[in-house]
């Protein structure tokens, strides 16, 4: 894609001042309620980042032979935040995984079609899964960060805090994914 083609955004940020979802006048106060807000801003900013895009984009393939894709993005991110709020902090350990195999593929990346069942699919389970996790955070507390959970089969352990610290660095990660994604379908940048 030439420089002539790329869209940068309005002035550097992806929707001109004062439209953005993701700014907001207060700075968060107290350990949880940062970590929620830049939950907040990271997942809207995998919202944004697909937004006004057809099927056939979302589930466009960055760089063979990878899988990744926009939509596949927010599939994984449906299955992490299960991972982590449902079965991690709360112990649902019977109830189905969005996207997930036991023979360890990636069936969030993989099984992307570009349809528009899919993408509904996707952002309904990705949706149900943010709404379950703030229902849940709903009733934390800034002294309940450093509570310890068990976290897995093997037993090993992690605090709320450092789970939490992990979630907002898993959703960073992948917006950036999702930033260059963007970029390749239609050349729109910005923040």
């Amino acid at each position: 894609m030439s420089s002539e083609q790329r869209q940068v955004g309005f002035g550097g940020i992806w929707l001109p001042e004062g439209e953005d979802p993701r700014h907001q006048d207060e700075q968060a106060v107290g350990e949880l309620a940062t970590y929620r807000d830049y939950l907040r801003h990271y997942r809207l900013t995998l919202e944004l980042k697909g937004q006004d895009l057809t099927p056939e984009q979302l589930a466009r393939r960055s760089v063979p032979p990878s899988t990744m894709s926009l939509l596949g993005l927010v599939r994984h991110m449906a299955k992490v935040e299960h991972g982590w709020f449902q079965r991690a902090f709360q112990g649902r350990l019977d109830e189905p995984r969005p996207y997930w195999s036991a023979d360890a593929s990636d069936v969030d990346f993989d099984g992307v079609e570009p349809t528009q069942a899919c993408v509904d699919e996707a952002y309904a389970a990705w949706k149900e899964q943010i709404a379950r996790a703030d229902a849940w955070l709903d009733t934390q507390t800034d002294e309940s960060m450093g509570d310890v959970v068990v976290y897995n089969s093997d037993g090993e352990t992690s605090s709320v805090r450092d789970i939490l610290v992990h979630m907002v660095e898993e959703y960073a990660r992948h917006a950036g994914h999702a930033d260059l994604l963007r970029e390749v379908i239609d050349g729109r940048t910005g923040q």
